[in-house]
């Protein structure tokens, strides 16, 4: 039985637990601040390592480009870039990948997306992430950037930002917050309720994003026939607001034979990231190859 530390880095917050070969029964070690710089984050390891007692694996979810066993370009903690995880534990197994990625191994495994081939995961949050599996296996790309769909784009006037594509600054929570404030209203939650309890106001301001969604979606559909698409991340728990106007508006653009795809939530909600560690961490290197 693989004794697994599973690490799900996020920009702001990270969560740890021990894997001990049942991924429904993982033990909790910390959920806290994602630590400020490379030092903290070291000695954050050290510690954990200890917690967790005898272990053969380390697996991590990132939020950005790996490459192998190395960390190419995090955004919101800069301070792992160029970062080799395999040399901070030589003596064991290290599995790594970015973070939707890895929440699509976990949904692939043991969640929603258990006995397809072929899926498409957005993981809807502050930003979007985004993941595909293709054939049985988790697409990596050349440079492990494959399937950044937070970087689709459907406007041609847009000038573009260097670390946030157009339709993550349109459909985000990030965007959807900005919308709501506009509103007068506290959040993007706060929006969605609103619209959930019959303000049309609210259901109006939604309609937008959710139409942008869902027409850029139709293109990843029309490029990859998946068998279904699985929405993971906050936003995961509006798609009773928001699933039917993405759904519409990407079947608008879709030929007859494209049209009877499906829309659904992820399994793991926010557990998907650690849960998916679990399993990279066990894998190792051969991670994106699902079971």
């Amino acid at each position: 039985m693989t004794r697994v530390l599973a690490i799900d880095l996020g920009g702001t917050n990270m969560r740890a637990a021990l894997c001990s070969g049942d991924i429904s029964a993982l033990r909790m070690l910390t959920h806290e601040a994602a630590p400020a710089d490379l030092t903290a984050f070291t000695d954050r390891l050290a510690a954990l390592r200890a917690a967790a007692g005898d272990i053969e694996a380390i697996g991590f979810a990132v939020p950005g480009l790996v490459q192998g066993t190395t960390c190419r370009w995090i955004p919101n903690l800069p301070y792992l870039d160029g970062l080799d995880m395999q040399s901070l534990a030589r003596d064991l197994r290290i599995g790594i990948g970015n973070d939707a990625q890895v929440a699509l191994l976990a949904e692939a495994e043991a969640g929603a997306a258990k006995g397809l081939s072929d899926v498409i995961l957005l993981a809807i949050g502050t930003g979007i992430g985004s993941a595909v599996l293709a054939n049985g296996s988790i697409v990596a790309g050349s440079h492990g950037g494959a399937c950044s769909f937070g970087w689709a784009c459907g406007d041609a006037d847009d000038p573009g930002e260097d670390r946030s594509g157009w339709l993550e600054r349109v459909a985000s929570g990030r965007a959807l917050d900005l919308i709501a404030q506009r509103l007068g209203m506290a959040s993007g939650a706060a929006l969605i309720t609103s619209a959930r309890a019959g303000n049309p106001a609210a259901h109006a301001a939604l309609e937008k994003p959710a139409r942008k969604l869902g027409t850029t979606l139709a293109g990843a559909v029309a490029l990859l026939d998946p068998e279904g698409i699985l929405i993971s991340g906050g936003i995961s728990d509006a798609l009773d607001v928001l699933g039917p106007i993405i759904l519409a508006a990407m079947q608008r653009q879709l030929p007859q034979h494209l049209r009877n795809i499906t829309i659904k939530p992820g399994s793991f909600g926010p557990r998907a990231g650690l849960v998916g560690a679990a399993l990279a961490g066990a894998a190792g290197s051969e991670w994106r190859r699902i079971r």
